[in-house]
């Protein structure tokens, strides 16, 4: 039968292996990594000072281990917190800290009582546990995978029975104990259930912090950096996705085509930072003014593509209409640089059973002629 301790060395190791890979992520800069991280210190160093009982300080293997372990749970929870970005302080939990110390402490040197610190210990682990579920199932993300979630929430729940009826059997008598290091199969039994905990919350958070770097991928891929719009790639997906669900709801779709007048000149006279303000200031200005369901995205250069919904051609020329004199009349204050700009829109109207090429190369012919006719102004296709 193992032993103790060599459950308590095959924990330790477990958070050594936690604390790599969570190392690996440090420059990441996730939210939470570090708690994580420190938790897992936390837990390495309780774990040993439990493996010198009988050979140290009782103020270290007892009251030291059991408060740093109930630290490192709490530094679990604390990470997930961060990771959610969630404004919620626990108050109650490190009131919790507080009384584990004073507890243990009492009935390690006051009334010796090994089953009583085996219980309260349990209770505020049984707590933390209950909370990290809650946190878990509360802030899974509606536009991300959840597996990831839904797993630390179910292990947290097993970890909270398992605590929950360790503390209940301890505190009422029904297990009877002197030496966390006795060999007995109540001891062995929820030692295991000890050992499970920190490579189980260790897998759930490195599941978390791991979908969080794919997050940011593809953000970096579907979104421009610079303007915050929908990268070329990502406009052109969602937009066969919008003309695919035209043809089942029979709605009208249009497309318009925005290119930013004389953009060289403006490069080539104030620099390409100034340029570069000039593009995140129209995008913000278009975007500003789009309808949820209306998609937007940068096509290279200075040029922008929006696709809408339940439009026709036009509505599409009304509304550019609208944007382009909107900005014209813009105060010089609330311009980037105060730099004044125009900009021309070709639009064309989606017909069935065509492909998405096919309204672009239109609506961008049509662009061409509101260039050739002279700039400033929204031309729809022939």
């Amino acid at each position: 039968m193992l032993n103790p301790l060599s459950l308590l060395l095959i924990t330790v190791l477990s958070s050594a292996m936690a604390m790599a890979v969570l190392g690996s992520l440090w420059r990441a800069t996730i939210p939470g990594v570090g708690y994580w991280i420190s938790a897992n210190a936390a837990a390495i160093v309780a774990l040993l000072a439990f493996a010198m009982q009988g050979h140290a300080s009782r103020w270290l293997t007892f009251v030291g281990a059991n408060e740093l372990l109930a630290i490192s749970l709490l530094l679990v929870v604390e990470g997930c917190v961060r990771f959610q970005k969630r404004r919620i302080r626990l108050w109650p939990a490190y009131a919790g800290l507080v009384a584990v110390f004073a507890g243990v402490a009492w009935w390690t040197f006051v009334t010796p009582d090994f089953n009583a610190r085996v219980a309260v210990v349990s209770a505020f682990h049984a707590y933390l546990y209950a909370l990290l579920a809650v946190l878990m199932l509360r802030g899974r993300p509606a536009n991300r995978p959840r597996y990831s979630y839904y797993f630390l929430a179910v292990a947290a729940l097993l970890l909270c029975a398992g605590h929950a009826s360790r503390g209940i059997m301890y505190g009422f008598g029904i297990i009877m104990q002197t030496d966390l290091m006795q060999v007995s199969p109540s001891s062995i039994l929820f030692l295991a259930l000890g050992i499970l905990a920190p490579p189980c919350l260790s897998i759930g958070v490195v599941m978390l912090a791991h979908d969080r770097l794919a997050e940011r991928l593809e953000q970096l891929a579907n979104v421009d950096d610079l303007t915050g719009a929908l990268s070329r790639r990502a406009f052109l997906a969602a937009s066969n996705t919008l003309l695919k669900a035209s043809l089942r709801t029979r709605s009208p779709v249009t497309m318009a085509i925005i290119d930013i007048d004389s953009f060289k000149a403006v490069n080539d006279t104030y620099g390409h930072a100034a340029g570069d303000q000039v593009l995140k200031h129209f995008a913000a200005f278009v975007s500003h003014n789009l309808r949820i369901g209306d998609v937007f995205g940068r096509l290279g250069g200075e040029e922008f593509g929006v696709l809408c919904p339940a439009t026709t051609a036009a509505e599409m020329v009304a509304l550019m209409d609208r944007l382009r004199v909107r900005l014209a009349s813009a105060s010089q204050s609330a311009l980037p640089l105060g730099l004044r700009y125009t900009f021309s829109v070709g639009v064309d109207q989606y017909r069935p059973d065509e492909s998405l090429d096919q309204l672009s190369a239109r609506a961008d012919g049509a662009l061409y002629a509101a260039k050739a006719s002279g700039r400033n102004r929204v031309m729809a296709a022939a």
